[in-house]
């Protein structure tokens, strides 16, 4: 593939470009599965719910919000040979389909069941000019990659994506999904073209972690001007996305930033006009690879570009997995800052303090919890209790968050459990 390809062939909910058939029995799996999330959906709790979440991201004070999301474990907990459905967007669908119904029937945290059925468009993307090579990563593994900005003349290879939008295939699949579910939950359009706008990943993929971290000492100015192409790359998809009124709101149940929804009364603005803008949405950056460089250094090399992009959105989240204590004196800077997140490694006392009830403070425990030989109720426990014991000192505004499973160690049982006792110390807050 010339680098000038197309690097994705897929819809926004990763649906198949040309498929956009369904045999007889696989419509009718679907459609008994569509009828139980569509009674899920009615259920007074669900309200409640939205209830609360609305509450929170206005910083209102509730109890603690709980979401699971079990990531790649959502492959131990509904397996390959428990989808009945034979063909290639059968199976999509019905996973979507059976995970909305584990979520509201076993799960059962505060993500809101919807009677809704979302179809994202069918596009091509290009990449940057120049696109890693990547080896391993079967299954949600490992891997290492080839990066292909070796020498200062290889940034002038770089180019800004383009995307194309298959609009009959988006009508042939949006019209599928309607004819076969439409009369059991509303299908509508609807995409979300990223999850995180912080440029970093992109610039190492491109760099190599190592090299790019280095670079900043020896070779700053091939990091700024990377950065910044980087920037105005992100800056002009956007605009052609607005431009082209394929945005979609997120002031509902659409997961935004990395670990919440986003249920607000806040957005859209008050002048809007049917077509979302920028300035309708939650924005999200964060920053993982540079966890070891200096605040200093993040600022120059990192924040100061990912801030044009953050300044465009209506509210913002910030970080994931990073540690933000030795950096929040920057990331405070982000402008309509709503949600930060709090990885596992944060210093839980030192930024209780900081966000107090001025921010959404997007508590998550470690992972390998639910990874573990053995799942430790007791530790868990202890862990959630003394955490919110800090946050509720401080009138902290919380949502427990688990997420970043590789594994659940094939033992679905486990977020059962883990969400039980996140709710049951939640709603002792």
């Amino acid at each position: 593939m010339r680098s000038d390809e197309t690097v994705a062939s897929l819809s926004a909910t990763g649906q198949p470009a040309g498929e956009a058939t369904l045999s007889a029995p696989d419509r009718a799996i679907l459609r008994d599965l569509a009828r139980r999330v569509a009674e899920l959906a009615a259920r007074p709790i669900e309200q409640d719910k939205r209830d609360l979440w609305y509450a929170h991201n206005a910083l209102l004070p509730t109890r603690p919000l709980v979401f699971c999301d079990p990531e790649n474990g959502w492959n131990e907990i509904i397996t390959a040979n428990d989808l009945r459905c034979e063909g290639a967007l059968a199976r999509e669908w019905e996973m979507r389909l059976r995970k909305e119904i584990f979520w509201g029937c076993d799960m059962q945290d505060d993500r809101v069941i919807e009677a809704y059925f979302n179809i994202g468009h069918v596009y091509v993307e290009s990449d940057w000019g120049l696109h890693e090579t990547k080896i391993g990563g079967e299954h949600g593994g490992s891997y290492v990659w080839d990066a292909p900005i070796k020498t200062w003349a290889d940034l002038n290879k770089l180019r800004f994506p383009h995307i194309e939008i298959d609009h009959a295939a988006t009508r042939r699949v949006l019209e599928l999904a309607g004819d076969t579910l439409g009369d059991i939950l509303a299908v509508r359009l609807k995409s979300s073209w990223w999850w995180t706008l912080g440029l970093t990943q992109t610039a190492v993929f491109l760099r190599g972690l190592q090299q790019f971290l280095m670079d900043m000492i020896d070779q700053p100015q091939l990091i700024h001007r990377l950065m910044a192409f980087l920037r105005d790359g992100t800056l002009a998809r956007l605009d052609f996305l607005e431009g082209h009124g394929l945005l979609s709101l997120n002031n509902d149940g659409t997961y935004v930033g990395s670990g919440g929804f986003g249920w607000t009364h806040e957005l859209p603005q008050p002048d809007f006009a049917e077509r979302p803008r920028t300035i309708d949405l939650w924005g999200f950056a964060e920053s993982q690879e540079t966890v070891g460089v200096s605040p200093a250094m993040f600022e120059e090399f990192v924040f100061q570009y990912q801030l044009p992009i953050l300044e465009r959105f209506g509210l913002n989240c910030y970080g994931c997995c990073e540690a933000l204590d030795t950096r929040w004196r920057v990331v405070k800077k982000t402008p309509r800052l709503r949600r930060v997140s709090m990885s596992p490694w944060a210093n839980v006392p030192v930024m209780a303090e900081q966000l107090g009830p001025r921010y959404i403070f997007s508590y998550k425990p470690n992972p390998a919890d639910l990874a573990m030989p053995t799942f430790d109720e007791a530790r868990i426990r202890a862990n959630l209790r003394a955490a919110l014991g800090e946050l509720r000192r401080h009138d902290c505004r919380v949502e427990i968050i688990m997420k970043d499973n590789h594994t659940i160690a094939n033992d679905p049982a486990r977020v059962i459990r883990w969400t039980r006792i996140a709710r049951e110390e939640a709603e002792g807050w």
